[in-house]
């Protein structure tokens, strides 16, 4: 998206949430080596606690660069990892043994 970024994150165990977006803004900030802010001070957290739950958002959030129609599909969308099932992590293990 333009001008927002979706994430299903699942930090290491010894890694907080907090800890793990701070690497992720602080890695990118000191990569683009602007002085222009690019990141909002906050962002918005969900738990997701179940298999279905996990589809489901990325269900959306693969879709949202087709609702804003910047792409026909979510595959089309060049920065979305829709396209690129091998370069994605699989679903987190803890998902899987719930199921049985």
């Amino acid at each position: 998206m333009p001008n927002h970024l979706h994430l299903l994150l699942t930090p290491a165990a010894d890694v907080s949430l907090e800890k793990a977006v701070q690497f992720i803004k602080g890695g990118f900030s000191f990569r683009f080596k602007s002085k222009m802010g690019v990141w909002e001070r906050s962002y918005n957290e969900v738990q997701i606690l179940s298999l279905e739950k996990f589809e489901a958002c990325r269900r959306y959030i693969e879709q949202n660069p087709v609702r804003a129609r910047l792409a026909a599909s979510p595959e089309e969308f060049a920065y979305s990892s829709a396209g690129r099932p091998g370069e994605v992590d699989s679903v987190p293990e803890h998902f899987l043994k719930a199921r049985g």
